[in-house]
């Protein structure tokens, strides 16, 4: 084991003087564990009692009360170098420098004495835009989660971070003294390059920490920062597919034909696409071998971190289709888990840009082509349905929008990435898709959700040109392309109002959607062009 005290230490065949945590007002730890690799993290995880080994060999760990992110517990400080470059809002909650400091000067105590551990890991797969950033953990499956969803080089000879993430989760704030909203927190400072998180054990807020950073630095580069997953073709075609939670970003992406480029972060440059990250964040409730076998192998494999999967008390064998702890499951694996991945993490411009939606009022056509305009319109809705049952009170589906796909991580104002996006698109001649994996012939509850089979052949139609050469006919609601025919699908699925019983039923569940759309709109109408707002949906 590679533990150090702050003394010289050898590390990765390069000599260090202290470990260089004084500079953050870190009292000394018991021991500072230094970029241990998996086995030997492994290894730790068993001793300290922290998870257990299925069968297989798949790390499964709880995560307790929070199953998911504390979105509404982040806030970021508000300070000279970067206060107005902020979009300061719901999201992007402000927060105080003096009580930041005073939240790190107490969580610096709290960690004294204590064990900790350190991975060295960079964002970005594009050596021109890696960040450096160093993530410390008191949990060594947080540090072994990090090692494993960003990018690492052992052989790096003078790592020196750009941005440090400090993640204690036994340290909770008292929002009397502290100014936080709960005892949960996740605060970010541009102007000291550091995020602070406690009060919660979801490794989760680690990964989407980095992704906000990303998503503040490269767009002032000029490079676009996407909440998406990308792979790319035998002929070099690149397509990318946004979407938010559910809606398949990461099973469509997954394709035994392609290479995989990465399932939910990128950045596109002047150069072509990246991934952000070095592994993937998939969630595998009621995944099947059948459907997604790559990412079910993931599952089954040594290295993967399982977080909140029901097990077999006495076997451990995990049951995936149990969703008593939680829907939101999850398995964190290394890129290179999948068999055809793109091994440098990054390729040319997307020919193909593809936006999923789940759409449980089951009215949006299955697949459809859209202007860059309407690209533009539906990257700034960025929509989907949560269905009845996922939440408490939630009885019938409900309109979710989430600006550019991924509005809790983005810090600028939405307008800066539609405008980066809508510039590459008209540049590189990209051809835009709606593709919904919702549902079909009725709202949930009623209708069905659409074939996996169906929505492969769409998106098997999309990448290699064939749908392209199909007519298009406009869906009078929503005014998108509606291909008259898919090769291997239904010509009757391709229009959703043929698949009602109740075509009046249908007629006024679209337009309820569309006024939704149009009402969640108006919060961007002032800052886009005519064109983008005139291909608005028809709610009259």
């Amino acid at each position: 084991m590679r533990a150090v005290k702050e003394v010289a230490q050898q590390e990765h065949g390069h000599k260090r003087t202290g470990t260089g945590l004084e500079t953050l007002g870190l009292k000394p730890a018991a021991n500072v564990y230094w970029n241990l690799n998996t086995p030997e993290l492994y290894e730790e995880i068993a001793r300290r009692g922290e998870g257990i080994f299925s069968p297989h060999g798949a790390l499964l760990v709880d995560t307790g009360e929070h199953t998911g992110r504390a979105a509404k517990d982040k806030a970021i400080v508000r300070e000279p170098s970067s206060e107005n470059n902020v979009f300061w809002g719901e999201v992007n909650k402000e927060f105080s420098q003096e009580k930041f400091n005073a939240v790190r000067e107490r969580m610096m105590q709290h960690a004294s004495g204590r064990d900790l551990f350190v991975q060295d890991t960079y964002a970005g797969a594009d050596p021109r835009y890696r960040l450096p950033v160093r993530i410390i953990t008191e949990l060594a499956w947080h540090s072994l989660f990090a090692r494993t969803m960003f990018i690492t080089d052992d052989t790096a000879a003078d790592f020196k971070p750009e941005f440090t993430v400090i993640n204690i989760p036994s340290f909770k704030a008292d929002p009397a003294t502290d100014g936080t909203r709960s005892e949960t927190f996740i605060l970010m400072d541009f102007s000291q390059r550091l995020v602070l998180i406690g009060g919660t054990s979801y490794a989760g807020e680690t990964k989407k920490s980095v992704f906000t950073i990303l998503n503040y630095l490269l767009p002032q580069r000029g490079v676009m920062s996407m909440h998406c997953s990308a792979n790319v073709g035998d002929h070099e075609d690149v397509a990318i597919f946004f979407g938010l939670s559910g809606t398949g970003k990461t099973t469509l992406s997954a394709d035994p034909e392609r290479q995989l480029i990465g399932d939910d972060e990128h950045g596109w440059s002047d150069d072509g696409v990246f991934n952000f990250e070095g592994g993937c964040y998939a969630k595998v409730i009621k995944l099947s071998p059948e459907a997604e076998p790559d990412i079910y192998r993931t599952t089954r494999m040594f290295g993967t971190v399982m977080e909140n999967v029901v097990y077999h008390p006495e076997t451990r064998v995990p049951d995936l289709d149990d969703a008593s702890k939680t829907e939101n499951t999850r398995a964190a694996y290394p890129l290179t888990s999948i068999p055809n991945i793109m091994p440098t993490g990054y390729a040319g411009h997307p020919k193909n840009i593809i936006m999923l939606t789940a759409d449980a009022f089951g009215v949006l056509p299955p697949v459809a082509r859209l202007t860059p305009e309407q690209a533009m319109y539906h990257f700034l809705s960025g929509y989907t349905a949560k269905v009845a049952g996922t939440e408490k009170g939630v009885t019938e589906p409900q309109a979710t929008f989430s600006t550019c796909f991924g509005a809790p991580f983005m810090v600028l104002h939405p307008g800066v990435y539609a405008d980066l996006l809508g510039k590459k698109i008209a540049e590189h001649k990209a051809v835009c898709w709606l593709v919904n994996t919702g549902w079909s012939g009725g709202p949930y509850g009623e209708g069905q959700r659409m074939k996996i089979k169906h929505t492969r052949a769409m998106i098997r139609a999309i990448l290699n040109g064939s749908l392209a050469a199909i007519e298009t006919r406009p869906d009078p609601i929503f005014g998108v392309g509606v291909p008259v025919s898919c090769p291997d699908v239904p010509s009757e699925v391709l229009t959703p109002r043929n698949t009602w019983k109740d075509r009046d039923a249908y007629d006024t569940k679209a337009r309820d959607l569309a006024r939704r759309f149009n009402d969640n709109f108006k919060k961007y109408e002032a800052g886009v062009s005519e064109q983008v707002r005139a291909v608005a949906p028809k709610s009259e």
